[in-house]
């Protein structure tokens, strides 16, 4: 197995987005934490996170070997750079080695293990989607969304056991600004999904019908994307020049989603649209953190 390739499949860039949202758990309870406490959790938890959310690609990637051999035949495996034996040990490699980590983090810092049952849960959530999850359609939604936002309660619970409510509104906002855009992916992917035989909402209820739903998941994720501005978060000015971009892209890709005869490159436009709201939420987050009187 070539190094190159092995890099390839856990996919950094997007276990480097979960890092993200453990920084930013971090950073959004440090009040308090010594110094050396704070480097030490976001070292070794952005590691652990990083290290598990790449064994979940592998994963995902062995269950799609033949979905890839026909529409991705790009990928590592089924091009022959690594073999499904070495993508397996890759895997339990990975997963073993992150778990570790989170044990290692927890005896240092006695944090009490909540974070190796959460490291251990969100391993297993990846191997769980890619064989049962992902065909499963509206609950795959689900499963995808909580598994990038989870990140943000990992990375609090690193400094207390004990969290501030706006982390949970932090998490809301994400998990339903991202199963809203998956309702949509759901849309503009409706007739590869009803070749693979994948579960999709659009396929259960209509595009009609998954549009407005999208719209609900859309709209309660901006309600929780607000009610951190009535909590004590470090900086609620920069948060909100932030969120007000954030609110304006998300309400445009609504008001895109009520035209009529929607085609699948009007979805991609909003799928895309969507995308860039969730970069402002990230950057929110991130800006909640920033404490200007040290």
């Amino acid at each position: 197995m070539k190094v190159k390739a092995a890099i390839e499949i856990l996919r950094p860039i997007n276990a480097l987005m979960g890092c993200l949202t453990v920084i930013i758990g971090i950073l959004n309870t440090r009040v308090g934490i010594s110094s050396d406490r704070l480097i030490l959790n976001i070292t070794l938890g952005a590691i652990t996170f990083f290290i598990i959310a790449g064994s979940s690609m592998v994963i995902n990637d062995i269950y799609d070997i033949e979905i890839d051999k026909i529409n991705r035949p790009e990928r590592p495996i089924p091009r022959g750079a690594i073999t499904l034996k070495q993508a397996k040990i890759l895997f339990g490699g990975t997963l073993i080695f992150g778990i570790s980590l989170s044990i290692i983090h927890s005896i240092l810092l006695g944090l009490g293990f909540l974070n190796v049952i959460l490291a251990t849960f969100f391993g297993f959530y990846g191997w769980f989607y890619a064989k049962w999850g992902k065909k499963t359609g509206f609950f795959g939604n689900i499963v995808t969304s909580i598994g990038f936002s989870i990140g943000l309660i990992y990375g609090a619970i690193l400094n207390s056991l004990v969290l501030p409510i706006y982390i949970y509104y932090f998490f809301l906002a994400s998990f339903f600004g991202l199963l809203s855009r998956e309702v949509i992916k759901g849309c503009e992917d409706i007739e590869g999904d009803k070749e693979a035989g994948v579960k999709a909402l659009a396929l259960q209820i209509g595009i009609k019908k998954s549009i407005y739903i999208s719209i609900i998941f859309a709209t309660f994720g901006i309600i929780f994307y607000t009610l951190p501005l009535f909590m004590n978060i470090l900086n609620p000015l920069l948060y909100s020049f932030s969120m007000i971009f954030g609110i304006a892209i998300m309400f445009y890709a609504i008001v895109l989603m009520l035209k009529k005869n929607l085609e699948k490159n009007d979805f991609s436009k909003i799928s895309l649209i969507m995308k860039i709201s969730g970069l402002f939420l990230l950057i929110s987050f991130l800006f909640a953190s920033i404490q200007l009187n040290i």
